[in-house]
């Protein structure tokens, strides 16, 4: 399996006790619709699969993981920051009217005052927020996606429409 073919889930934070049981932090965003059954970590370029013996799932949108021949924490350590993605075919349905920040990637970005700017190449979450990555004028930008930011999204043309702060474009392409 290539990365091209599965969906990024979360990474692994850390190691709990010495059986070979991993943290995994979640960062999609309904994690108890997942199939856990095999996971595959990104282990030097490659897709490693991971057969999962046990699980629990928090409700800080963690989970407690057993690998089948992960037995010792010297071989989780090895894992420790490793991503974790699931195969395509495995990503839950959603109805068509669900739509979440991450589906903005790819789509074309415009400011209201600067003209367009790019196309959206990542989606992160962080605590607080939602980030876009866009390549302007050669930088990588990065901006919030909130309320306070988004004008207009339209999902059939793929465009999004901001209103960026006043500056914030200058901070990036004054370095």
């Amino acid at each position: 399996m290539t990365q091209e073919e599965a969906f990024y889930i979360g990474y692994i934070t850390k190691t709990k006790g010495l059986k070979g049981e991993v943290q995994l932090f979640f960062e999609y965003d309904e994690p108890g619709l997942l199939d856990l059954d095999v996971v595959f970590a990104e282990i030097n370029g490659k897709m490693v699969p991971f057969f999962v013996s046990s699980c629990k799932l928090q409700t800080n949108n963690t989970g407690n993981f057993y690998f089948d021949d992960v037995d010792h924490i010297d071989k989780a350590q090895a894992l420790v920051r490793k991503k974790i993605y699931l195969p395509l075919t495995k990503m839950p349905d959603r109805s068509d009217e669900e739509f979440h920040y991450f589906d903005l990637k790819g789509f074309t970005v415009s400011d209201e005052t600067q003209g367009e700017l790019g196309e959206i190449l990542e989606v992160n979450e962080y605590p607080q927020q939602f980030v876009a990555t866009v390549l302007y004028k050669g930088t990588e930008i990065m901006f919030p996606l909130n309320e306070d930011m988004i004008v207009e999204i339209d999902e059939e043309e793929e465009t999004l429409l901001v209103d960026l702060p006043e500056g914030l474009l200058d901070i990036y392409l004054s370095n």
